[in-house]
């Protein structure tokens, strides 16, 4: 009995040494593109979009599953809503746990400059549900 309960102490914590979240950050000291004030911004057909990118998928961890965000489609919004102080994107917490903005990098996904930017933006503008 012992035995078991040793491998199952040990194999929980090789589990917790390797799993997907890494403790780095990207640097972030060059400034974020630009986006276009005359560029339209919508949360269905821009944003939600990079949350399941192949190769990037967030929602690989924020699938409903745990306590999480629930970052699948049709399920993204009214899950990050709460989180988005419209207009103010360096006020919310969405926006600054971010991969790559402060969330762990989770299986060498994060979000590049032009992503971020996007979503700044989006956010900015006032954080629409279009």
């Amino acid at each position: 009995m012992k035995k078991h309960i040793s491998f199952l102490l040990i194999s929980g914590l090789i589990l917790l040494n390797f799993s997907c979240y890494y403790d780095q950050e990207i640097d972030l000291s060059e400034p974020l593109p630009d986006i276009p004030v005359d560029q339209a911004i919508s949360f269905n057909t821009d944003i939600e979009p990079l949350f399941s990118q192949s190769g990037k998928d967030c929602t690989a961890c924020h699938n409903g599953n745990v306590a999480n965000p629930d970052l699948r489609a049709g399920n993204a919004y009214g899950e990050i809503q709460s989180s988005i102080v419209p207009g103010d994107a360096e006020g919310s917490e969405f926006y600054q746990r971010l991969p790559g903005n402060g969330h762990p990098i989770s299986a060498g996904f994060v979000l590049n400059s032009d992503e971020l930017a996007l979503i700044k933006a989006w956010i900015d503008r006032g954080a629409e549900n279009n």
